[in-house]
């Protein structure tokens, strides 16, 4: 039987982690002992990661706090325009360069983000631990589908994807990591995340097809898997792609 309670709210995206009935409203959270705030908040299914804000009664609090009884705890995500300079962080700040690595389940977005010029590891034999290892000696950006991933403590920066089609999950990223300025395109390898760089056609004429030496004559090769790249079709629908996100 628990002997105290604790009242919870949170905020904006952080919902989506929420069952419907605690969805945008306070709602009790009783508990015993002296848990911290971050096994809280956890225990209620949101990953820490996804947290830059709490406020209990009123002040900002770190992950330690401990909760009291009758604590109003106050729970935000990441802020985009709001300064929250003078607050108590409660994580690093943003990773001065952004790098991404995707668990199994994101095969796709990896390769669109590649083709928008963004570093971005995955392999469709990452396990977790390998993943979460990577991500702090690289100081990459975890992109998942797996909560109980990023409620794992060593876990600094990461997000979880709640798209399940690949474009929709581009636009999501885009947005959430304010990526629009930082395009650079085709200048990546899908494949393997490998730097392309240009390379003459006649070196290059016993990998091509009769029709391809016809139509086109620039070309470029991934310095990692060696994979040659030229501007087929492919090429035209991905500009489409890259000038609507631009346009956001």
């Amino acid at each position: 039987m628990y002997r105290k309670q604790a009242t919870f709210r949170f905020y904006e995206e952080l919902n989506d982690f929420l069952p419907h009935a605690k969805v945008k409203v306070a709602f009790a959270y009783p508990f015993n002992g002296s848990p911290s705030v971050k096994d809280a908040v956890e225990a209620l299914g949101v990953p820490h990661v996804e947290v830059d804000l709490i406020l209990v009664n009123g002040q900002s609090v770190d992950f330690a706090y401990r909760l009291q009884h009758g604590d109003y705890v106050s729970v935000y995500p990441t802020f985009e325009t709001l300064d929250i300079s003078g607050i108590t962080l409660l994580r690093e700040r943003p990773l001065r360069h952004t790098r991404f690595i995707l668990d199994v389940h994101l095969g796709k977005l990896a390769k669109y983000l590649r083709m928008l010029g963004f570093d971005t590891l995955y392999r469709n034999d990452y396990g977790d631990e390998e993943i979460i290892r990577i991500a702090l000696a690289q100081h990459r950006i975890i992109l998942t589908h797996d909560v109980g991933l990023l409620m794992v403590k060593t876990v600094t920066h990461g997000y979880w994807v709640r798209s399940q089609k690949p474009r929709e999950q581009v636009r999501e990223v885009m947005a959430r990591f304010e990526l629009y300025r930082q395009i650079d395109p085709f200048n990546r390898c899908i494949r393997c995340n490998g730097m392309l760089m240009e390379v003459p056609k006649a070196s290059i004429l016993d990998r091509l097809e009769p029709l391809t030496i016809k139509c086109f004559n620039k070309f470029y090769r991934c310095q990692g898997c060696g994979n040659i790249y030229w501007e087929g079709s492919h090429y035209e629908r991905m500009l489409h792609l890259i000038k609507t996100l631009e346009e956001r």
